[in-house]
């Protein structure tokens, strides 16, 4: 029989953040949300970056309720001198560090090319589809590509001394990095018509993997979180006055429904709790979809 002093193996262990202070791009609406909703919720101070002000205080109003703190930072992440000036920022209000950082902040500029928007050509029509997927411009994939992927790039880079430091101002913690990616990163087709957002988010994915082998060295986890169809800005067009959004879409995944809330909050505290700590440089998918898009690689 084993003997000696049992870990404390309870779920408050295991899934306890009110040590940690994190940084959620795009955090005031969407998958952000219900990240910075479920870290405040368990104690963490959350801070919340975006570029509409109005809405970043909007979510401070509503969601800022303890046990743990929601503070906004307006800022374009998309930028290299935003990633930096937010990271000077955050310095002089957190001069121990952070413990987390979460690149959420995302678009999709498909709008050309998406068959929810324009109908789905004859792929058995090699000039429909070659007409269709024209259709895309220039400026599309690189706006979807500069806040995807080197958004996400740079705000890592920056934040990573401040990383560095929480995880030592924290005994017994690791820092981390998560990156929110897309199951469309992932799988065969094109996502419903969109091949900019796709090919972003598999090159966050791997950015990720990349970022994980940079960051090994100072003890700096990367991992990544790549949902299905959840309700947000992106999905649903739009947010409500309490900056969530709804969706009507009839889901085909296994679980019979849409992400909901505590999908991704059971996520983020796996990895940002100590159950996560020796998590590193994986890909958590959150409800797949179906495989009428080509399915997963």
């Amino acid at each position: 029989m084993a003997t000696g002093q049992a870990n404390d193996l309870s779920a408050s262990a295991l899934f306890d953040v009110s040590h940690v202070t994190a940084v959620v791009t795009g955090g005031a609406t969407g998958i952000g949300l219900m990240i910075t909703q479920a870290l405040q919720s368990n104690g963490a101070k959350v801070y919340i970056t975006g570029r509409r002000q109005e809405v970043l205080d909007q979510t401070v109003k509503m969601y800022s309720t303890g046990p743990g703190q929601i503070i906004a930072l307006q800022g374009d992440v998309s930028k290299k001198s935003e990633a930096v000036r937010l990271a000077k920022e955050i310095e002089t209000k957190e001069p121990k560090g952070v413990q987390l950082l979460v690149n959420n902040a995302g678009i999709a500029r498909d709008d050309n090319t998406r068959y929810s928007n324009n109908g789905q050509p004859d792929m058995s029509d090699a000039k429909a589809v070659s007409e269709h997927f024209l259709k895309s411009s220039e400026e599309q994939w690189l706006e979807t590509m500069q806040t995807n992927v080197v958004g996400a790039y740079f705000m890592s880079v920056a934040f990573l001394p401040l990383l560095a430091k929480g995880r030592e101002s924290t005994p017994g913690y690791s820092s981390q990095v998560v990156n929110v990616s897309s199951i469309s990163g992932a799988m065969k087709g094109p996502s419903m018509g969109q091949p900019a957002y796709a090919s972003s988010k598999a090159a966050a994915t791997h950015l990720s993997r990349m970022l994980a082998t940079i960051f090994k060295d100072v003890k700096v986890r990367v991992n990544v979180i790549a949902p299905g169809l959840f309700p947000s800005e992106m999905t649903a067009g739009k947010s409500g006055a309490d900056n969530k959004s709804t969706l009507e879409t009839k889901p085909t995944n296994p679980a019979g429904r849409l992400g909901e809330e505590s999908d991704m909050a059971a996520t983020i505290l796996f990895l940002a709790g100590r159950g996560g700590f020796s998590i590193m440089g994986r890909l958590c998918t959150r409800m797949e979809v179906s495989l009428a898009d080509g399915g997963l690689d």
